[in-house]
């Protein structure tokens, strides 16, 4: 392994002070002529000079780092999200800590923390549950010494910066489509216990029907969380009942949905109509290609 060559080396070998060489290869303005600026580039590059992220955080007391807790990165939505994310990080010149909570308050509270103890400069949060009444949750939050934004979910009355997707209107998206396409019957397969985005794409849901005379009918909303097989036991309720379409408000619901169909032998759309919400590489599996509303995370 070679030795990692220092800011003092690169100083000495083109005769000037280490500190015009950190202005440098810092991109900080300084009074240094161009001729001086491209020798001590073609040397630090020589010597594959990596700078000691670590002591440039104690001078200029920002780390270039920041943190992303999500509850399950083997999700689709949230693996995207988080890749999109760090390119955006990386582009901008920051890495990105990326973190799973496991879907737990506690885990949230405790990847908090050592987010910033490892002394990033700021947090994106996307909470595992949206109703959770955890208190020390909601104080780690209020009184973080960095900016944090939530994403994508949000804790009612939480007072901090969010970026969310306008989820009551791809519910509404969703269900018009199907109406559109003659559907009448329409159940919906939804997480609106624990998640307010699912409240909100079932909300969209209800607008849709209310919008054309149609009756909002309890015996044919479902609850099933974003997991497949909670979807697919859920399921077998749905498939009892008269609907000729399904809403079904993620791709791991619309996944365990299509899993019961394929066990029924019943096909879509000749038996069933469905539409999905996410719009996953999982998508594109199915033949015919399943219809979805896309949530893209990586979008401006």
């Amino acid at each position: 392994m070679a030795n990692k060559v220092t800011l003092k080396q690169i100083a000495q070998e083109v005769g000037l002070s280490p500190s015009s060489v950190s202005l440098v290869l810092n991109n900080r303005p300084c009074r240094i002529s161009e001729e001086n600026r491209k020798l001590i580039k073609e040397v630090a590059a020589r010597n594959h000079y990596v700078p000691n992220q670590i002591a440039r955080s104690l001078v200029m007391r920002e780390s270039r780092t920041l943190g992303l807790i999500v509850p399950n990165i083997e999700s689709r939505f949230f693996a995207s999200l988080a890749g999109s994310l760090e390119k955006r990080c990386r582009e901008d010149g920051y890495a990105l800590f990326i973190t799973s909570s496991g879907g737990s308050a506690d885990d949230d509270l405790e990847l908090l923390r050592q987010l910033v103890t490892r002394g990033v400069d700021g947090v994106f949060l996307v909470v595992g549950d949206e109703f959770s009444d955890d208190r020390a949750l909601r104080e780690e939050v209020s009184h973080l010494p960095i900016p944090a934004v939530m994403v994508d979910r949000a804790i009612e009355g939480l007072e901090c910066d969010k970026v969310m997707f306008d989820h009551e209107m791809g519910g509404y998206m969703a269900t018009r489509y199907l109406i559109e396409q003659g559907h009448r019957r329409i159940a919906c397969l939804v997480n609106a216990r624990r998640s307010n985005t699912g409240r909100k794409r079932l909300a969209g849901y209800e607008r849709a029907l209310r919008e054309v005379g149609l009756p909002i009918d309890a015996r044919l909303e479902f609850e099933s969380e974003y997991y497949i097989p909670s979807a697919y036991e859920a399921s077998e309720a749905v498939l009892a009942t008269d609907a000729t379409a399904v809403f079904a408000s993620s791709d791991n619901i619309a996944l365990g949905l299509l899993k019961r169909l394929h066990e029924m032998g019943k096909s879509i759309p000749g038996d069933i109509s469905v539409v999905s919400y996410d719009n996953s590489a999982a998508d594109v599996l199915f033949e015919p290609a399943l219809t979805a509303i896309e949530q893209d995370p990586g979008r401006d």
